[in-house]
């Protein structure tokens, strides 16, 4: 999902009224106390703390608690942020939370355990094993879209693996930044975890000192500026960025299926933060016979799921977002390519849920992620080119193809790259914790989800374990031979 931490000066005019700019005095006070805050984190580290499965399970634990006792307050903050309703909040943010805390409560000695490896019978008598241990401190920036959900979710990882942790949401959700940030030191352990709030200054502040970790979601613009910070400390970094996710809708589809994937598309377009996440289906790939249907149906679909009140959908974050999604219809070509919706409410920060038909391909609507609720239609003559048109284009964070065929199914799974590839449904993937969810190439790297986030934040450390048994002859005549046998 998306995270927009604004770290360059371009930026900075845009948040000053929610993060505040710090003048020089202002700075100096923030890097002294940045300092304090992080040598108490690496102290912590150090005495091992962190390292025990008791202690990282009380602090999941203690976030379960923490999601249950202030779920009124969670509601308020996502709707004050967002206008997220209600039903929405707890599937997207509270429930995937619980299904993750639950899991990694019941999977953490598994992942903590050593896994054994095969150790070549020339060292005989001799065992090896991968042991996982912690990076250290690590900095997880977190997300507007999101907000609780994106923040927790990687912080639930760090925690299982046992480091101390740094969390910076996202200003652009001033009161879901304020709720973690004066609930997460009444629940879990102070001397571990910390919240860190602010605006560009602070994310710029914070990417000067060496962390063990990084990890950030958000676009790739800001994630080459993430990168560039973490060299200079050859810290390692997880990149979870967008892309244009496409949808493609084979035609032989019965009208019955048909029908169930629009309403799929339908709700992962415009259910799901107003088509303001980096896994939406950005637009749809649909034989030329077959576009006029699939628009009637998902005129119909956005009917009957009231998508067009706005009670029941998210508003856009901002007034620059909302600029900037309106902007995308000003060229007349793309805006005479919209067969529904279109009207905009700029006091409210709605848009209504928007189809277009076949917009330019070099419009910016078709060259950059959209990350709102427009959502193109791209004819192409035989579903077999949709393989060409998305290869054509950056890899995308996640791919859906609506299909009973197992022959696309293969092409698409073989002949493209993507993050993530899910038949017959939408975003679903991101809620599996068997499945690992990243991207690949401008869409990002790393994977996190279950057990991948736990590996996200650990090393698996190689140790062999040798006897002083056997020892033949001297060593290095021995090693000399052995090369000259193979």
């Amino acid at each position: 999902m998306r995270n927009r931490v604004n770290i360059s000066k371009a930026d900075e005019s845009e948040n000053s009224s929610q993060a505040g700019m710090y003048h020089s005095n202002d700075q100096a006070i923030l890097i002294s106390s940045l300092e304090v805050r992080l040598e108490k984190l690496r102290e912590t580290y150090k005495n091992g703390k962190t390292s025990c499965s008791a202690w990282r399970k009380t602090q999941l634990r203690a976030i379960l608690k923490l999601l249950r006792e202030n779920e009124e307050e969670i509601y308020k903050a996502l709707y004050d942020d967002l206008g997220k309703p209600r039903v929405e909040t707890y599937r997207d943010e509270i429930g995937v939370l619980v299904k993750s805390l639950n899991f990694a409560l019941s999977s953490l000695d598994k992942w903590m355990s050593p896994k054994s490896g095969r150790i070549p019978l020339l060292f005989f008598p001799a065992t090896g094993e991968v042991v996982p241990e912690p990076l250290g401190v690590v900095l997880i920036f977190s997300s507007w879209n999101f907000p609780l959900n994106l923040a927790l979710e990687p912080v639930i990882g760090a925690i299982s693996a046992g480091n101390t942790v740094v969390l910076k949401p996202s200003e652009l959700a001033p009161s879901c930044s304020s709720f973690l940030a004066n609930t997460i030191p009444r629940y879990l352990d102070n001397d571990a975890i910390k919240v860190i709030e602010g605006g560009p200054d602070v994310g710029a502040q914070l990417l000067e000192h060496k962390w063990d970790k990084i990890f950030f979601t958000g676009n790739p613009r800001v994630g080459r500026i993430v990168m560039t910070a973490a060299a200079k400390h050859l810290t390692p970094v997880t990149l979870e960025l967008g892309g244009k996710c496409p949808a493609i809708v084979d035609s032989h589809l019965s009208s019955s299926n048909l029908k169930v994937a629009v309403d799929r598309i339908a709700w992962g377009k415009w259910g799901t933060c107003a088509g303001q996440t980096c896994a939406s289906v950005d637009y749809v790939l649909v034989e030329e016979k077959l576009a006029p249907t699939l628009i009637e149906l998902l005129k119909k679909t956005l009917k009957k799921f009231h998508c067009e009140d706005p009670k029941n959908v998210a508003r856009v974050v901002n007034k620059r977002h909302f600029l900037r999604l309106t902007n995308l219809l000003q060229d007349p070509e793309v805006r005479d390519s919209i067969v529904h919706g279109g009207s905009q409410d700029e006091a409210k920060l709605l848009i209504e849920p928007t189809i277009l038909l076949d917009p330019p391909l070099e419009a910016e609507i078709m060259t950059e992620e959209i990350f709102g609720p427009l959502l193109p239609v791209i004819t192409v003559k035989s579903i077999d080119e949709s393989i060409e048109f998305i290869n054509q284009r950056p890899k995308p964070l996640a791919l859906y193809a609506f299909t009973n065929n197992e022959n696309l199914k293969k092409q698409v799974v073989s002949q493209t790259s993507s993050g993530s590839v899910t038949f017959n449904d939408v975003i679903v993937h991101f809620v599996c914790d068997e499945l690992p969810f990243g991207g690949v190439g401008q869409s990002g790297f790393g994977k996190y989800h279950g057990k991948y986030s736990f590996h996200t934040f650990s090393h698996g450390k190689g140790v062999l374990r040798r006897s002083f048994l056997i020892e033949i002859g001297p060593r290095s005549k021995f090693c000399r031979d052995q090369v000259l046998r193979t």
